[in-house]
C-alpha cells in the first residue's frame, strides 16, 4: 500500500520531505489497524457462539415447566388440605430470580449506561450515524477533482455511485441476517470497519479501476451498518414517538453529511503533505469512522438486551438455559432468517412503500449532481459548499420537523396521518425542482435565489422517512423483525434507486449533449449547466409525481397489518 501511495509524487526536490510525511501518516494509520484487529477475536467468538433463537422458546418453556412442577410436588407439604402448595409453586415459578450463569444471562455491562442523562448507546449511535452520512457525501462534494484526476464525465462518476448504492442495496439483507441472531452493536462494529478501510483505500487510488473497486466495498459496509441503525432506533422509541427519533437521527447525521460535504469541498482544493486534498479528506474520515466503530462495540448496549426493555425476562433466560441443556435441534440461521423474510414479504404495507420507494428514491440519487452543476455554473468551492449546505441543513430540519407533525396527527388519525405527511412531501418535490432547474437563471448573480430556494426545497421535500416509511414499518412487524423488514426495504429501493447516478449522466450526455472533453470544469460551462439540469430535471419531476400515487393504498392496508403485528407480538410474549 505505501508504494502505491508512493506514485502520486513525482520526482522532484521535495519527494524525501512528502516520503517521510507519508511513512508517519501509514505508521500512525498501521496502528489503528492493529488495534482493530486485536478485537477481532472476541468478535469472532460472538460469532461463533451466538443465542438461542427465540424459535426455540414453545420447548423450553415445555421442559422448564415440567422441571420446576416436578420439584415443586417433592418440596409440597403432604398433609391433607395443603391447597396452598401449588399456590406456592406458581409463586415460585413466576417469582423473580436471579438467572443462571450462561451467555444469555444479562449482567452489570447489558444496564443501560448514561453520560449526563443521556443514554451512552444512543450517543455513539448517533456519532456512527454522522460519520455514515459523512462518508457517502465524500465522493459527490469532490466529483470535479475526481473527474479531473481520472478523466471521468458524468457517466463515469455515476457509475461510481451506481457500484456503491447497489452493493449498499443487495447486500442489505445480510444485516437483517446478523441482528437477527447477534446484538447490533456487532453488527454496528463490522459494517464501520468495511466502510472506513474502503473510504481510506479511495483516498489513495491511483486508477479509476481502483476506486470503483473500493467503493463497491464501501457500499457492503454500509448496508450492514444502515438498517442496523434504523432499527436500533426503532426498538428504542415508543410507537408514538418514532417520527421524532427518526428525525432526530436524521438531523443529527446531517451534521455529518454538511461536515463531510464542507470538508472535502474546501480541502479539495489544496494540497497537504504533498498530497491531494481530496484524498486527505477520505483518509481523515476512514480514521475517524474506525474510532467510532470501535466505540460503539465496546460501551453500546443493545435496546433489547436492557432490563426492562429487553424481550426475555429472568425466566425466561432460566428456561433457555434448561432447554440448552437437553437434546434439542440446534438455531439455524438460514431456517430462522428464512421464516423471518416470508413474515416481511407478506405485509402489504411493507410492498407498497418499497413500491413507491423504488420511484421515489431515484431524485435523491439524482441529487448527488448538484454540486458538480454549482460548479459548471461558475460557483466556486466554497459558494458550492454554502448551497449544498443550505440544502442538507433544509432537509435535516425538514426530516425533524415531519417526523414531529407526523407524531402528532397520528394522535388524532391514527390511521392516515402518516401517509397524508408523505404524499405532502412527496408532491412538494415537483415544483421547487422546477423553479431551482428552470426558472432561476443559471447564473453566479443568483446565489442568493438558489440559497432561499434549496432550503425550503429540503425543509418539504425531506419528511417521506421520518414521518411515514421507517415509523410504519416498525408498527407492522414484530420487534424482533425489524431490522429485516429495514434490510430488505434498502435492498428493494436502493437496488433500482442507484440506477438514477448513471441514468443521468446517460441522459446528460445522450441527449442534452454534454461532452466531458470540451467542458472546462475549472471555469464553468454555461452549456454543460443547461444539459446537467436538463437530465435532473427529468429524473426528479417524474418520480416525485408517481410516488404521490403509490402512497394512496396505504390508507386501506396499514391499520389491518399494524393490527396484525400487534397480535404476532401478543402471541410471541405468550410463548414466553
Amino acid at each position: 500500500m505505501y508504494e502505491l501511495c508512493t506514485c502520486v509524487f513525482k520526482e522532484k526536490d521535495g519527494f524525501n520531505k512528502a516520503k517521510s510525511s507519508m511513512r508517519s501518516l501509514f505508521s500512525s494509520s498501521l496502528r489503528h489497524l492493529v488495534l482493530v484487529l486485536s478485537f477481532l477475536p472476541a468478535i469472532l467468538r460472538r460469532l461463533l457462539h451466538p443465542p438461542l433463537s427465540l424459535s426455540l422458546l414453545s420447548s423450553a418453556r415445555f421442559i422448564s415447566d415440567q422441571r420446576i412442577d416436578r420439584a415443586s410436588k417433592r418440596q409440597a407439604p403432604k398433609e391433607e388440605g395443603g391447597g396452598a402448595a401449588p399456590a406456592e409453586s406458581m409463586a415460585m415459578r413466576h417469582r423473580a430470580r436471579s438467572a443462571p450463569s450462561s451467555p444469555l444471562t444479562p449482567s452489570s455491562t447489558t444496564r443501560a449506561k448514561n453520560i449526563f442523562g443521556f443514554s451512552v448507546s444512543l450517543i455513539l449511535i448517533n456519532l456512527a450515524s454522522i460519520m455514515e452520512r459523512a462518508d457517502e457525501n465524500l465522493l459527490p462534494a469532490v466529483y470535479k477533482e475526481v473527474s479531473a484526476a481520472f478523466n471521468a464525465g458524468p457517466a463515469d462518476l455515476g457509475y461510481l455511485t451506481f457500484l456503491m448504492n447497489f452493493l449498499k442495496s443487495i447486500a442489505s439483507p445480510l444485516a437483517g441476517i446478523l441482528a437477527l441472531h447477534y446484538d447490533r452493536p456487532t453488527v454496528l462494529a463490522i459494517g464501520t470497519v468495511f466502510w472506513a478501510l474502503s473510504t481510506g483505500a479511495v483516498g489513495v487510488s491511483q486508477h479509476f479501476r481502483q476506486v470503483a473497486f473500493w467503493r463497491a466495498v464501501n457500499g457492503l459496509g454500509l448496508a450492514i451498518v444502515i438498517p442496523a441503525l434504523q432499527s436500533f432506533i426503532a426498538d428504542s422509541y415508543k410507537d408514538g414517538t418514532r417520527g421524532a427519533g427518526f428525525g432526530l437521527l436524521s438531523l443529527i447525521g446531517a451534521v455529518g453529511g454538511i461536515g463531510g460535504s464542507i470538508l472535502a469541498t474546501i480541502m479539495a482544493g489544496n494540497d497537504y503533505w504533498g498530497l491531494a486534498g481530496w484524498r486527505v479528506a477520505f483518509i481523515m474520515v476512514a480514521l475517524v469512522s474506525l474510532i467510532i466503530g470501535i466505540l460503539v462495540y465496546l460501551y453500546a448496549t443493545d435496546p433489547r438486551k436492557i432490563p426492562g426493555n429487553h424481550l426475555l425476562d429472568d425466566d425466561d433466560y432460566e428456561r433457555l438455559h434448561l432447554a440448552s441443556k437437553d437434546v434439542l435441534p440446534p438455531p439455524s440461521i438460514w431456517r430462522d432468517s428464512l421464516v423471518a423474510t416470508r413474515s416481511v414479504m407478506k405485509v402489504r404495507t411493507f410492498q407498497i412503500i418499497v413500491l413507491q420507494g423504488i420511484i421515489g428514491s431515484l431524485p435523491w440519487t439524482a441529487i448527488v449532481f448538484f454540486t458538480m452543476w454549482f460548479e459548471l455554473i461558475g460557483f466556486d468551492n466554497h459558494s458550492s459548499a454554502a448551497l449544498n449546505s443550505l440544502f442538507a441543513i433544509g432537509c435535516a430540519t425538514g426530516a425533524f420537523l415531519g417526523g414531529v407533525i407526523a407524531d402528532r396527527l397520528s394522535r388524532h388519525f391514527p390511521d392516515s396521518a402518516r401517509v397524508m405527511c408523505a404524499q405532502f412531501s412527496a408532491f412538494m418535490g415537483i415544483p421547487f425542482s422546477w423553479i431551482l432547474l428552470t426558472v432561476i437563471p443559471q447564473s453566479v448573480d443568483y446565489w442568493s435565489a438558489y440559497a432561499v430556494t434549496l432550503f425550503f426545497m429540503g425543509i418539504t421535500i425531506s419528511w417521506c422517512a421520518t414521518s411515514a416509511n421507517n415509523p410504519m414499518f416498525a408498527e407492522v412487524v414484530p420487534p424482533k423483525h425489524r431490522t429485516m423488514i429495514y434490510a430488505f426495504d434498502r435492498a428493494f429501493e436502493g437496488s433500482f434507486a442507484s440506477l438514477a447516478a448513471p441514468a443521468v449522466g446517460l441522459v446528460t450526455e445522450k441527449i442534452y449533449g454534454y461532452d466531458s472533453k470540451t467542458v472546462n470544469l475549472a471555469n464553468g460551462s454555461a452549456e454543460g449547466a443547461y444539459a446537467l439540469s436538463r437530465g435532473l430535471l427529468t429524473m426528479m419531476i417524474v418520480p416525485f409525481g408517481v410516488c404521490v400515487l403509490f402512497y394512496s393504498p396505504l390508507y386501506l392496508v396499514f391499520k389491518r397489518d399494524r393490527e396484525n403485528a400487534k397480535l404476532s407480538s401478543f402471541k410471541d410474549q405468550e410463548l414466553v
